[in-house]
């Protein structure tokens, strides 16, 4: 009788996908130029002429809202001589390039440019700017560089459906406050350590005794698309660090849908809405923003006590985690290890991370991060 030898485990990545700048130059013109990142919120662009810029994939965009009250979005580029045409927020009638003042409408179209009729042949008809793909998800504004991208409920099937059952005054929503967060770490090992919580009873012991029951929490995949999702039960209430309101359905529950590559939706207990959205600036940093949100932005003393909770305990003891693992990426000493992955999933396991790390494998080695399939 022969016996069957075991599977091996699986392993984690190899260092040099953390660590080397061709990769992470790879993912910038590949992964992150073909999937969907936040933009910002619709609040912020509420009236005609109302514009933000931001960055993604090393790419300078702005945001602004059309007398026709669509949302554009553009490369931050004059199409004379390059140079940037805004910066920051604020409002404006039409843009205007701070160098030569060629003026574009809000639909991106050339309007007039200093001495331009003297020149022979000259059509501004066919100048415009350079738009970029936009969605809106519930009021968040999202974008992709790639305009052939599959629509965001293609990518992430369900969420937004989910998202509004979960949150059920969502559409109300707007940002109450911001905590952004610098990460001296490669943007990677910032996912995967927000995407796994093996390590929540040891290190965050506050969201693990006062906010979530860590015995009941899993994180599963989509069947289809990029999508993570974790899910746990809240403390009881004698033990939460704040006060909830147990009158809307799924108030006593902790629900999380992260968005491959750099986005999270985060429902706490209480149906309070927080958003994590990375940026990776080069191969060894990040900075990770953490959204709190409140119904029309209106003051809320459970959303503050909790944003200045996580960001006292969760944030910092992270910060202190991610940093720590990317030195050690760094190490001539480091061998990949393996994941620690049971059947029965649950806290306790990296089978979220094994499907993460596939992911990020495949952006890099198969380049097929822009294609969306049933894993």
């Amino acid at each position: 009788m022969t016996a069957h030898k075991p599977p091996a485990p699986a392993l984690s990545l190899e260092a040099r996908y953390y660590t080397d700048p061709a990769i992470f130059e790879k993912e910038r013109t590949g992964l992150l130029a073909r999937t969907w990142h936040y933009a910002g919120h619709e609040s912020q662009v509420r009236s005609a002429g109302d514009y933000f810029s931001f960055d993604v994939a090393g790419e300078s965009l702005f945001c602004i809202r059309g007398r026709d009250g669509a949302l554009r979005t553009f490369y931050n580029v004059c199409q004379h001589r390059a140079h940037q045409l805004v910066s920051g927020s604020g409002t404006t009638r039409v843009v205007v390039c701070p160098y030569h003042a060629w003026t574009y409408e809000m639909t991106g179209e050339l309007r007039s440019g200093p001495n331009t009729k003297s020149v022979p042949g000259f059509d501004r008809s066919k100048i415009c700017l350079t738009s970029v793909r936009t969605e809106l998800f519930h009021g968040f504004i999202f974008v992709n560089l790639d305009n052939d991208a599959a629509p965001m409920d293609t990518w992430y099937p369900g969420v937004r459906e989910e998202l509004g059952e979960y949150v059920p005054q969502i559409d109300t929503l707007e940002p109450l406050e911001w905590v952004e967060i610098a990460e001296h770490c490669n943007w990677k090992v910032s996912v995967e350590n927000y995407s796994e919580c093996y390590h929540c009873s040891l290190n965050h012991p506050t969201f693990s005794t006062g906010v979530i029951k860590p015995e009941t929490y899993d994180i599963q995949p989509s069947a289809q698309g990029y999508v993570l999702r974790h899910t746990t039960e809240c403390q009881s209430m004698e033990a939460m660090t704040y006060d909830i309101d147990l009158s809307q359905p799924h108030a006593a529950e902790y629900r999380s849908f992260f968005l491959w590559p750099m986005f999270s939706f985060q429902v706490y207990p209480g149906n309070v809405l927080n958003t994590y959205h990375w940026r990776a600036h080069d191969v060894g940093s990040c900075t990770v923003w953490r959204g709190w949100f409140s119904p029309h932005g209106e003051d809320s003393e459970v959303v503050r006590r909790l944003a200045i909770q996580d960001r006292a305990t969760t944030v910092e003891e992270d910060i202190h985690l991610v940093e720590s693992v990317y030195r050690g990426l760094q190490s001539r000493g480091y061998r990949p290890g393996p994941l620690v992955l049971d059947p029965a999933c649950g806290l306790n396991s990296e089978h979220s991370v094994q499907i993460l790390q596939q992911w990020m494998r495949d952006a890099v080695d198969m380049g097929d991060a822009g294609k969306v399939e049933q894993h």
